[in-house]
């Protein structure tokens, strides 16, 4: 499975379980397992023909398949084994890779280095791995050795012209856990379109990609969750056709140590967690594995910083930031013109 470090915002108009068909308007609604979470799909207008047990049966092919090139938590997959390979020589890897790693060394780019999908020692060192509570928290020393694997600009090279792979030392790793969510969601949305369907949702983890309209024949109604660890209220409802939506936040994967509150976010320039007050980003894209990688970035890098980016990059993305002191439960939000043209347009 892909290992999932965010947490999964409330998807309103989703209150699903099985497998079940709806004959009266051809709605076929799917559930199951996957990448350590859940997946749900609603697929609308289903053309005559088209079983819900044919979708259901195609869709978790294509999630097994996904799994077997980019998942972390199969040792047998393509990532893990480019991971547990020493050759520092260029390896041939999958279209699905590539697509990946090209995404993701756009993103980086772009984002100040703070989206870094070679970012697993830090995981692991920081214990949002196999860590246990014990495990005091990393010294300097540790931290600083860690990062001289870290940096996918300078460890790592993708070639796509030989689809091929290269990593500058052996303990260079990938970590996909951050885009791969998206990639099998966009990867599900395209087994749709192959049966004839148009009007669909898809859906793992809380994050999704939507095309054309629901079963109401309106745009599909999106719910943003208030970032509060014990609450599953609704802080922002968004209208979604032709979009993929993902969610990053700070408050529900974390530990705390001698009174200081350490966040499974790691910021891969520094090695340590981030300690600014953005908690939540959201981000609207052209399809769920662009959302998936920069929510992820956009948190690292926090409302100020993040806005300046999303702006230059016309991206849509919503931040919700604490205010801090005696408030724990209050909340400044702040949105990218990008996204605020899409609010308006509702």
């Amino acid at each position: 499975m892909v290992q999932m470090l965010k947490f999964v915002p409330l998807v309103l108009l989703l209150l699903l379980s099985g497998c079940s068909p709806d004959e009266s308007n051809h709605v076929v609604r799917l559930s199951g397992k996957t990448m350590g979470t859940a997946y749900h799909v609603v697929a609308v207008d289903v053309p005559a023909g088209v079983s819900a047990e044919m979708l259901k049966d195609d869709v978790e092919s294509v999630l097994k398949r996904v799994n077997s090139k980019l998942s972390n938590w199969d040792k047998q997959s393509e990532v893990s084994r480019f991971n547990a390979s020493t050759q520092l020589d260029p390896i041939p890897v999958s279209q699905s890779f590539l697509d990946v790693m090209i995404a993701a060394d756009e993103v980086h780019a772009k984002s100040d280095g703070k989206f870094d999908v070679t970012l697993g020692p830090l995981v692991e060192l920081w214990g949002f791995g196999p860590r246990t509570p014990e495990v005091p928290v990393p010294s300097d020393a540790e931290i600083s050795s860690a990062l001289g694997f870290v940096g996918q600009a300078e460890k790592l090279h993708v070639d796509p012209k030989t689809s091929t792979l290269s990593k500058t030392a052996s303990e260079v790793g990938v970590n996909l856990s951050a885009i791969a969510k998206g990639f099998g969601i966009d990867a599900v949305a395209s087994e749709l379109r192959t049966h004839k369907i148009e009007n669909y949702m898809v859906e793992i983890g809380g994050d999704l990609v939507t095309h054309g309209h629901n079963d109401k024949n309106e745009a599909w109604r999106i719910g943003i969750e208030t970032p509060e660890v014990d609450s599953q209220s609704i802080e922002l409802v968004v209208a979604l056709e032709n979009r993929g939506l993902a969610t990053s936040g700070d408050y529900r994967n974390f530990f705390e140590q001698d009174g200081v509150r350490y966040s499974h976010v790691i910021d891969p320039t520094t090695g340590r967690p981030i300690t600014h007050w953005t908690t939540s980003v959201s981000v609207l894209a052209d399809n769920a594995m662009i959302a998936d990688a920069w929510a992820t970035a956009m948190l690292v890098l926090g409302v100020e910083r993040g806005l300046e980016i999303a702006e230059e990059e016309g991206l849509a993305v919503y931040f919700i930031s604490r205010v801090g002191g005696d408030q724990p439960n209050l909340y400044a939000t702040k949105m990218s013109s990008a996204f605020e043209k899409l609010l308006e347009a509702q």
